[in-house]
């Protein structure tokens, strides 16, 4: 009987002497969520998403992140029943305490990781902030976790619903050799038009992805006293004065700045590789960072302006591409080679699919919009994105300003007429517009906060 009590004692005396379970503040910072984002950008760099593709990736996340912030804050609006589709993300477990911000950091990367093709360069990031938040509260951080993955499955249901699975066995694109005024792959891989059925991809604000449809180009003509063919001899002209000029010519400075193509092939003898850059998406997305650092943003407001940028970006490339493959027009590139110089070659490498309108235009104007809603008119900047790419920075007074340089580049660069990025431009601004006039995602008090 002394034996069993002994035992019973030690027992006792070992229990209350073990550690208690920490119970740390977990606290989510803005440079979390620029970790999770940036990872993403660096796996669709390696993976080589085309710039459709990498939007849905961006945004997706980002939504499930902001939907639980939402949750949680007064300040922000759910976008459930604003987004085509969305429904309420479930509520948590009411018995334990949830800290929002991490469980958006966990939807945010977990739904990251459904997204990519290189998931364990997702997880490598995932798996050591995990480590850091269980250490300082292993309870609290189990809570979250598991909401966060709650409302990742959720917004996983919703976007397996917005037919991107089904294009994927779509046929490819369908070239009209005959047709001198269609689109022709150009040199030096010849790729196949990319992504010929994105307009069938569900929408997240505009009504539908011709809403927004723009004025059509010029009409095809090779009379030289033609709309069209001024265009046409307009790039040649530019391209060679430019290319005259040298490295040193601002043109070309701001053409390579902007020029984001992932497809970009290099030939060195029988060698043909790519080289891998960022897309326009993702430096839209990195101008959004540098907002939101520069104007000291928390986390809450830092993930408002991405997913506000996100969101708009999205529908523009739905927009944009719908076009694209509805004039289906030749690029400058084809035309040039066939009628006024064979020898001729663009500043920029032709990305593979249809000239107009222009993507980088359409995109940039829908972002700078909604960038400036959140952050507003007339903000200057320093846009050190491309640095990593051997790109110096380029300083700008607004997001506006940007738009409207990354649009002419387009021009500078030799793979599109004028018209397509002025027209482009203003497709993307009217776009932007509708998407922050129809989305209600932050009170005065967020917008004002920081």
């Amino acid at each position: 009987m002394n034996k069993i009590i002994t035992v019973l004692l030690s027992l006792i005396f070992a229990i209350s002497c073990k550690a208690p379970q920490k119970e740390e503040p977990i606290t989510i910072t803005p440079e979390d969520l620029d970790a999770s984002i940036n990872q993403v950008t660096d796996i669709m760099i390696h993976d080589i998403f085309s710039p459709p593709v990498a939007s849905r990736i961006f945004a997706y996340p980002n939504i499930a992140a902001y939907e639980i912030v939402a949750m949680a804050d007064d300040n922000y609006t759910s976008l459930a029943g604003q987004l085509n589709g969305l429904t309420a993300i479930p509520s948590p477990d009411t018995t334990n305490t949830v800290n929002y911000d991490l469980a958006a950091m966990v939807a945010h990367m977990e739904l990251s990781k459904k997204l990519i093709f290189s998931e364990d360069r997702m997880e490598m990031l995932r798996d050591s902030l995990y480590t850091i938040w269980e250490g300082k509260n292993p309870v609290l951080f189990t809570s979250s976790k598991e909401y966060g993955m709650q409302v990742a499955d959720h917004i996983a249901a919703w976007m397996k619903e917005d037919n991107y699975a089904q294009t994927r066995t779509m046929p490819k694109f369908t070239v009209d050799a005959d047709d001198e005024t269609r689109w022709q792959p150009t040199p030096p891989a010849y790729m196949d038009g990319i992504e010929p059925h994105w307009n069938k991809i569900r929408t997240f604000v505009i009504d539908s992805a011709s809403q927004f449809m723009p004025i059509p180009p010029p009409a095809f003509s090779l009379e030289e006293d033609s709309p069209f063919y001024k265009e046409l001899k307009e790039v040649y002209d530019i391209s060679n004065r430019i290319t005259e000029e040298g490295d040193a010519s601002e043109e070309i400075q701001i053409a390579q700045f902007w020029d984001c193509n992932p497809y970009v092939s290099v030939t060195r003898g029988h060698l043909m590789f790519a080289t891998k850059k960022i897309t326009p998406g993702a430096h839209w997305m990195g101008i959004a960072k540098i907002a939101a650092r520069k104007t000291k943003s928390d986390f809450r407001k830092s993930l408002y302006a991405y997913t506000k940028a996100s969101i708009a970006m999205a529908d523009a490339f739905i927009s944009c591409w719908d076009e694209k493959y509805r004039s289906n027009l030749i690029r400058p590139e084809t035309l040039i080679n066939q009628h006024i110089d064979d020898s001729w070659k663009p500043v920029l490498q032709t990305p593979p699919f249809p000239e107009y309108t222009s993507g980088h235009s359409v995109v940039s104007g829908a972002a700078s919009v909604a960038l400036t809603d959140v952050f507003g008119d007339d903000f200057a900047f320093d846009d050190d994105t491309e640095i990593p790419y051997g790109l110096p920075i380029r300083s700008f007074t607004s997001f506006k300003q940007a738009a409207d340089e990354a649009a002419i580049s387009r021009m500078y660069g030799g793979i599109h007429y004028r018209a397509a990025v002025e027209v482009g431009v203003k497709q993307g601004r009217d776009l932007g517009k509708f998407v922050v006039d129809n989305l209600n995602m932050a009170t005065n008090n967020a917008t004002a906060q920081n």
